[in-house]
């Protein structure tokens, strides 16, 4: 290679760095936001075991862990909300420190009155969110959940496949991320603590 055109070779390199450099700092700079639920940011609305009804701007003012499943459910549904209660009381958390939500993916059969009972079972300060089948898809579509009837038609004893999945919500309303089901506790915890501390 002639000098003419080594040292042409090098300001195109040099010029592809500065590039590159400008990008990832603009990236860095004006980054967006993150959204107010960060799986999606689409709305929805829900009613309460509570009272009233709950929609995506219900998740600011405290942190949540928000879990998706079913009363039938005959394992990850009372695992999980046994152990969202235990590391709660394990970290000296309450319900004003720390929410817990659970929301109902089966609403054809899981009513507010069994949501209550069923969540009741497990800590009283566990809020219970149910909606028609509608409204039940707009929530699931704003945490990017996934759930689907398993069994015969007709069958009153069918399973539900989905996501179990447990959303950690910041509280001012942004996803911080999830805790996998049967995820080392330990882990668990720690971003439970961090999550909390905000």
């Amino acid at each position: 290679m002639s000098p003419k055109a080594l040292r042409n070779f090098r300001i195109v390199l040099w010029a592809l760095v500065a590039v590159v450099a400008i990008g990832a700092t603009a990236l860095y700079v004006f980054k967006p936001p993150a959204r107010p639920l960060g799986v999606s940011g689409q709305t929805f609305e829900l009613a309460t075991t509570t009272g009233g009804a709950f929609t995506q701007k219900d998740l600011v003012g405290k942190p949540s862990l928000v879990f998706f499943g079913y009363t039938f459910c005959p394992d990850v549904c009372p695992t999980t909300l046994a152990e969202t209660t235990a590391w709660r009381q394990q970290l000296g958390l309450n319900a004003d420190d720390l929410r817990i939500i659970f929301a109902t993916v089966d609403p054809d059969r899981d009513t507010l009155p069994i949501v209550k009972s069923y969540i009741e079972g497990f800590d009283p300060s566990i809020i219970g969110l149910v909606g028609n089948q509608a409204q039940t898809d707009a929530a699931k579509a704003a945490f990017g959940v996934f759930s689907e009837k398993k069994g015969e038609p007709g069958d009153p004893y069918y399973l539900v496949d989905h996501t179990a999945l447990i959303f950690l919500i910041a509280a001012d309303g942004t996803f911080q991320g999830t805790i996998a089901y049967d995820e080392n506790s330990d882990t668990a915890l720690k971003k439970i603590k961090r999550l909390v501390q905000g």
